[in-house]
């Protein structure tokens, strides 16, 4: 059960951009390079997802985040990702974060040196987890990113 919901939550971010509900919604925005830090944040109901990184190299690049929740309202995922796949920024600093739900499950990937290949886990050495957030491990980190996915427990009870 909690492997097909995993990938029931992991497939939501396959939504067409712009797509939204009261139980998913994909947002386009900006990767801005120039080394400054920016966040950028998605809300559903009482459940956020928000990015926060700093880059360098080349120009903005667009990228996807897609939010969602489970039809009981007991998971909060939410993917954020370049959908050309290979990212040419490098990344300083990365720090995704669940507001509201309790992180279960996050992973980071770099996007596979051949087109046509699927993304490649980072090394755990090189990412951080904690209850809400997944960030880049200062001097592990390779710089390289190119999806991020989180997986959420909400609060939400029965009655």
């Amino acid at each position: 059960m909690y492997l097909s919901t995993l990938l029931v939550l992991s497939l939501s971010a396959l939504v067409p951009v712009s797509a939204s509900s009261d139980q998913t919604k994909t947002v386009e925005f900006n990767v801005k390079p120039g080394g400054d830090v920016h966040t950028f944040a998605q809300r559903i109901r009482g459940y956020e997802c928000s990015f926060t990184y700093a880059s360098q190299g080349g120009t903005n690049e667009q990228w996807l985040m897609s939010v969602g929740l489970s039809d009981d309202d007991r998971f909060f995922s939410c993917s954020i990702w370049r959908p050309l796949g290979k990212s040419y920024l490098f990344f300083t600093q990365f720090k995704a974060e669940l507001t509201g739900a309790k992180l279960e499950y996050a992973h980071a990937y770099s996007a596979a040196a051949a087109a046509g290949q699927s993304d490649v886990a980072l090394k755990e050495e090189e990412f951080t987890v904690r209850d809400s957030t997944v960030t880049g491990t200062v001097g592990k980190f390779n710089a390289q990113l190119s999806k991020l996915v989180l997986i959420g427990r909400t609060r939400h009870d029965e009655l």
